[in-house]
């Protein structure tokens, strides 16, 4: 008789180290199928090697892990995401639950707080660290108030473009990466300029930072 199939995981971190520690953690109880360091990556390869469910950072290069989540719903893909981040900010769980995840485990929780997390994803049950859970539910309690998020006031075509801009890319090279013409990453960009009120690319870099589309 076949040992029972153990769950196929896929992991998505940009920190090596991080990405090495969770592999010794993992691998006893599942099955890792793959790791990626950024969030397009990830949109990639859950498509090709369909993990059970996915462990994911929020702040990655080239696309976070909550816009690769939306990405993910938006293609019909409905596999759990669990998310693991340094990201304490009530803002961040709120919105990778209102995307869909399945779990927001911080960085500096005990280990096996990201195992039962898994686990409960894995049976259709949503895990909140509970470091910030009761944050959090308060936070979803008042309603959207989409106000108070000022990136829920924009696209996620609008937050690719304003990721890859507070990464340093050139509007040419934006456009690249999105298959998409220069002219229309310039207008995406005036769009949001009036949508958030700024005036410079500096102050749209600054926002990026501040929101944590990029890290420092």
């Amino acid at each position: 008789m076949s040992p029972p199939r153990r769950p196929r995981v896929l992991l998505a971190d940009d920190h090596l180290m991080v990405a090495e520690a969770l592999k010794s953690l993992l691998t006893p109880e599942f099955d890792l199928v793959g790791v990626v360091e950024d969030g397009r990556a990830l949109v990639e390869a859950a498509g090709t090697l369909r993990p059970d469910v996915i462990v994911a950072d929020v702040t990655m290069p080239h696309l976070n892990g909550i816009d690769a989540l939306v990405q993910l719903r938006q293609g019909g893909d409905r596999v759990p995401v669990v998310f693991l981040t340094m990201q304490r900010d009530v803002t961040f769980a709120r919105r990778a639950l209102e995307a869909g995840a399945s779990g927001f485990v911080l960085k500096h929780s005990a280990p096996a707080e990201l195992v039962s997390a898994i686990r409960a994803a894995l049976e259709g049950r949503t895990y909140l660290t509970p470091q910030i859970a009761g944050e959090v539910l308060n936070a979803m309690k008042q309603g959207p108030e989409k106000a108070a998020d000022p990136i829920a006031s924009l696209t996620l075509r609008q937050r690719e473009v304003l990721q890859l801009l507070a990464e340093g890319r050139s509007a040419k090279e934006i456009a690249s990466s999105l298959s998409i013409s220069a002219r229309t990453v310039e207008f995406h960009k005036y769009q949001m300029m009036e949508t958030l009120s700024l005036h410079t690319n500096a102050e749209l870099i600054h926002f990026a930072i501040k929101n944590g589309l990029v890290e420092l």
